[in-house]
């Protein structure tokens, strides 16, 4: 039995945090998994930012509900469910994700959690589990599946070389240069032909 996990942000929508960050004119909000490889000291960073800032669950989510799956994704995606098990392994959050789920016809995704205050400020957040993309593939595999995988970020590169195959999708050029071993897609179209061949 096989079973697809891909990653959400990058791969199927485009990155929340930078969309953010154009909407509330904050630069700093632009930096992602792609660039800093440590997430809680992401998430911390981006916390203090909006704390800053005054702003809370509501403007972020006002954001998301602007932001549409890239091009051809969802169709990707519906191929991909008609042909073989599919899992959404992100580090986003329950909060954020719920809009772009529907949008994509509702797939599977396991993410995380925020802490959200009575007025809104985003306090903190729980993570579904240590190591969460990592963890989930593992699990996967001790129940009987085989895993391939596809992610853009360095919170990625565990689950996308755990796996019987792994790729990169539309990644970044010191991420490809950094692992010349893993194929690298632009298009879905790729993505999709190189899962077909391994399933």
């Amino acid at each position: 039995m096989n079973i697809v996990c891909l990653d959400l942000e990058g791969v199927l929508v485009p990155e929340i945090w930078i969309a953010f960050s154009k909407a509330s004119g904050i630069p700093e909000l632009k930096r992602t998994t792609r660039d800093e490889p440590d997430y809680d000291k992401l998430m911390n960073w981006r916390l203090g930012i909006l704390k800053e800032h005054g702003l809370g669950l509501k403007e972020i989510q006002e954001t998301i509900a602007s932001i549409d799956p890239l091009p051809g994704a969802k169709e990707f995606l519906d191929e991909l469910r008609s042909i073989t098990q599919v899992v959404i392994i992100s580090d986003t959050f329950t909060e954020f994700a719920k809009p772009l789920m529907k949008k994509l016809g509702w797939p599977t995704i396991f993410c995380n959690s925020l802490e959200v205050g009575e007025d809104g400020e985003i306090t903190g957040y729980k993570m579904r589990i240590e190591n969460s993309k990592l963890s989930t593939v593992k699990a996967l595999q001790s129940i009987g599946f085989e895993t391939i995988a596809g992610g853009d970020s360095y919170n990625d590169l565990a689950m996308i070389q755990a796996g019987k195959a792994g790729f990169l999708f539309r990644s970044t050029e010191k991420i490809k240069a950094d692992h010349p071993e893993l194929p690298a897609y632009e298009e879905f179209d790729e993505l999709l032909a190189a899962i077909k061949s391994v399933l």
